[in-house]
């Protein structure tokens, strides 16, 4: 009992009780090795935070203590089970910058309070537990102390010495309380310089990690690996301090990559001596380095391919929700598996989830550019604009570029960045006219994609030369709710044994292909089928939708943890097409530099995080947004530095090594263009014809 007497240790047991046991239930139910380095970091860690918690507290009164110990230990439980369920939900873990989202999640918060996994909520165990002794040791404590400092008193004579006494006894209270703070903050300062030796020491390290330990401490740009090696509630603190006081420090090391040797007629040559002199007199270190980055990269050479498309319209559409549970059931879905058998289609085509993922992977679409994975970086950065986004491209070649959504900006600003990107006009569901479904459960009204579809095409069918961009919305969830696309279907898998929730998002998923027919249907009517090509790819996988639940309709398993639940479809279909195959590992960054070769486009390669998928010269590797990626032979999770081989084929250390930085250089490359709106100031500085950002076009008049 008289050890509890010393308030300030009292305070740092709880503490540091706590959080230990919070990280390691959070580390169990993540998956994270409980054997481990990052363990000790971890420890280190929150004896820091413990100390120097004690020690400000110790300056508080016992109620203000009381309630602050509380209070704290709740945010940090709270914060724990929050972010295991974001990265059920989402397949990433939370940033407070991703806050220009809280009112999406607050549309879904039922949804994402019942995918909580039961066993998140044992890190409430710790709390719980403390407050049951918090209430049991706390009143005895008081007593005893109470009881012993009156015997004390009692057994003295005389009101003057025990005064005297009750002076000395205070003194000693405050030279003892001035000793623990003296320890605890050297407790502290031990723990920092043991902490800091965890960050360098090379034993403590992970060889195949992405990204070091000091860098990521200093700015945990990759949140998963931070939260890996620094725990829950450290990554919360470092979160937090880098939003306030960012890192500027953007310093990236790379090695200018080695060009190909290529037939004459395949070579893509471009002056940069405007460039290199811009470089040569550019005092800005951000811009100097992006320059240098960006021309130093392999400059993709033409193909076979080049032009096929040339002069033939183009349609891209992104599938909300969207899985290749959509091709996998052509009975269901005839429309889509018309386009997947009869066009081009990728089997191994993935949409890496992110923290804001339909914005961000429909901007990464639009641009090739690697979105910053701490925020929905579609909104954060609306007001950038890009002169190489394939909206541009387009503009460059004559085509009418438009765009759409059947829904309106309560979730993006795309009023806003479809223009900056070139769109000459982007319509809305209000624009368009088209009716949102209201149900008696008041959910989310989708509107029909089919109607969609219906009110669009009037808008660009008449034009000579056609680019549009369409963003779906039908299959949005949620799927646990009744709702009117989600209901629309459901007599079709009646005799379906699947949970209600798969049913009714493939009621969903039936009205988005019901909207692909009557596309085809529409754009034979007008005569135009020939003369456009389809491109055709998803978002993300259906959110709200557990993998246990999710796996009874899919026909690959999305339990696995290689990525698998992420697939989603990847087409390109026009009637003149022969009907192909492709095996290359794949995602949205390919689109635009992919589209640009076999329209012949004016384009620079160099400048995007993707790649052309039907060039000798494509890396066969699909990055995940986590710094996680997948290849033909392996799939490496970047959260953990493990890497698992998918058939007899390995890698050396080295060559995972090499693929790690070339991933993490291009994120990080890509994240600082944004950042500083670098293709802005590159068409500025070297005036390459960007269109302005909204033709003046009359609603009436399209």
């Amino acid at each position: 009992m008289k050890i509890f007497l010393n308030k300030t240790l009292r305070n740092f047991l709880a503490f540091f009780s706590t959080l230990f046991l919070i990280e390691m239930i959070f580390r169990a139910v993540s998956k994270f090795p409980l054997i481990d380095y990052s363990v000790i970091r971890i420890a280190l860690g929150i004896t820091i935070l413990s100390s120097i918690l004690s020690v400000i507290l110790s300056f508080t009164n016992k109620k203000v203590r009381n309630v602050c110990t509380i209070l704290l230990i709740v945010i940090a439980s709270v914060y724990a089970i929050a972010q295991a369920a974001f990265n059920n939900y989402f397949g990433t873990y939370m940033s407070i910058a991703v806050a220009t989202q809280a009112g999406a999640v607050g549309d879904f918060v039922i949804d994402f309070i019942g995918s909580i996994k039961w066993y998140y909520y044992l890190m409430l165990v710790p709390l719980i537990v403390f407050v049951i002794l918090f209430i049991l040791l706390n009143k005895k404590i008081n007593i005893y102390e109470s009881n012993l400092e009156v015997s004390f008193i009692d057994k003295i004579r005389g009101k003057k010495k025990k005064q005297l006494f009750i002076e000395e006894l205070n003194k000693k209270k405050k030279k003892k309380l001035l000793i623990n703070r003296i320890v605890f903050s050297v407790v502290a300062l031990l723990s920092m310089v043991g902490y800091y030796f965890s960050l360098t020491l090379d034993f403590m390290q992970n060889d195949l990690q992405m990204i070091d330990n000091v860098s990521l401490f200093k700015n945990p740009t990759m949140p998963n690996i931070a939260i890996s090696q620094f725990g829950v509630e450290t990554f919360a603190l470092l979160d937090v301090s880098t939003l306030i006081m960012p890192d500027n420090n953007n310093e990236v090391s790379y090695q200018n990559q080695e060009q190909i040797d290529v037939e004459e007629d395949y070579k893509r040559v471009f002056d940069d001596s405007a460039w290199i002199e811009l470089n040569n007199n550019e005092k800005v270190s951000d811009y100097k380095t992006l320059n240098n980055y960006f021309m130093s990269k392999t400059i993709t050479p033409k193909n076979e391919y080049t032009g096929m498309f040339e002069g033939k319209n183009l349609i891209v559409i992104m599938i909300e929700s969207g899985s290749n549970v959509l091709t996998n059931y052509p009975e269901y879905f005839p429309n889509i598996n018309k386009l997947y058998n009869e066009g081009w289609a990728w089997d191994n085509a993935f949409s890496p989830r992110n923290a804001c993922s339909t914005g961000n992977n429909e901007m990464s679409g639009i641009t090739s550019l690697y979105t910053i994975n701490r925020n929905c970086t579609a909104n954060v950065y609306k007001d950038n604009t890009y002169y190489e986004a394939i909206f541009n491209l387009f503009n460059n070649k004559g085509y009418d570029v438009t765009s759409y959504h059947d829904y309106d900006d309560h979730f993006y600003y795309r009023k806003t960045y479809h223009p900056n990107m070139g769109s000459h006009y982007f319509y809305n569901v209000d624009d368009l006219g088209v009716k949102r479904l209201w149900d008696n459960n008041s959910n989310q009204p989708w509107p029909s994609d089919v109607e969609f579809i219906e009110k669009s095409l009037p808008k660009y069918i008449n034009e000579d030369n056609f680019m549009v961009w369409l963003t779906t919305v039908s299959s949005h969830m949620k799927y646990y709710y009744s709702s009117v696309t989600g209901d629309m279907n459901l007599d079709l898998f009646e005799n379906e044994t699947w949970d209600l929730e798969n049913k009714r998002y493939m009621s969903k998923l039936k009205v988005v292909d019901d909207a692909l027919g009557k596309l085809i249907e529409l754009l034979e009517e007008n005569g135009k089928l020939n003369d456009t090509v389809i491109m055709l790819y998803a978002d993300h996988e259906p959110y709200g939708i557990s993998d246990e639940v999710f796996n009874q309709i899919t026909k690959y398993d999305v339990l696995t943890s290689t990525g698998d639940v992420d697939r989603t479809p990847f087409i390109i279909y026009n009637p003149e097409l022969t009907p192909t195959k492709h095996d290359e590992y794949t995602s949205f960054i390919n689109i635009l530099p992919t589209l640009a070769n076999l329209f012949d486009l004016d384009y620079d390669p160099r400048l995007y995080g993707g790649e052309d998928l039907l060039s000798d010269t494509y890396t066969n590797v699909v990055a995940f947004a986590d710094g996680s990626w997948r290849s033909d032979i392996a799939y490496f999770d970047a959260t953990t530095s493990n890497i698992t081989y998918l058939g007899d084929k390995t890698y050396s250390s080295d060559e995972i090594k090499k693929i790690n930085n070339k991933i993490k250089t291009e994120m990080d490359m890509d994240n600082l263009a944004i950042k500083r709106d670098y293709f802005s100031y590159l068409n500025e500085k070297l005036n390459k014809g960007f269109v302005p950002t909204i033709k003046e076009i009359s609603k009436d008049s399209k």
